[in-house]
């Protein structure tokens, strides 16, 4: 399977690495059933530049999750597991998507996601180090400018190289940016 051109929304880090075992794809996680202002705004740009899957858990606070959703992102696609699916395998915890069985992931995704076709070539740490976005003195002040003109939230160090890849910033977008971050500190 090639890597999924949506961006894969659950509900928490767990669920993201049992994605993550089954299928190539990137998530973003919602923390949970509140979800904040700067969560939601990614959800609808990334809705806007890759689609989106909203694959939360079988139940309330899951259904929450989904309605909150389509009310801002209406084309948003979702993908569903049955509560049998998503029992844990101990006696305790709760019913969730990190539960499932790799095949059980891949069978609720098959007829929603698209293949992506070409995908974006990352722009790799050591040119976000070359660049001063990660370990200089300055980086958390780039990597604010930068967050800012290709409109991708603010990030850390370890976060951007997987934010510019699941925005699909390309090199040349990317070194636009980096352009305008650069005149702005010569100024």
């Amino acid at each position: 399977m090639k890597k999924i051109k949506e961006v894969i929304v659950v509900e928490g880090k767990d669920d993201t690495k049992r994605i993550q075992d089954a299928v190539d794809a990137d998530t973003i996680e919602t923390r949970g059933s509140a979800i904040d202002d700067d969560t939601l705004n990614l959800i609808e740009k990334v809705a806007d530049t890759r689609g989106i899957i909203v694959f939360t858990d079988p139940d309330f606070s899951g259904e929450k999750i989904r309605k909150i959703i389509s009310a801002a992102v209406p084309n948003a696609k979702h993908a569903f597991l049955t509560k049998k699916k998503a029992v844990p395998t101990r006696s305790h915890g709760s019913l969730g998507v990190e539960h499932a069985t790799p095949e059980d992931i891949r069978e609720a995704l098959a007829s929603v996601y698209t293949e992506e076709d070409d995908p974006v070539e990352l722009i790799s740490m050591e040119e976000l180090m070359a660049h001063g976005l990660v370990g200089a003195k300055s980086a958390r002040n780039k990597r604010r400018e930068l967050s800012e003109i290709l409109n991708i939230g603010y990030v850390n160090g370890k976060q951007l190289q997987h934010r510019l890849s699941m925005f699909g910033i390309s090199k040349a977008e990317f070194e636009e940016a980096l352009r305008k971050v650069e005149g702005t500190e010569n100024d």
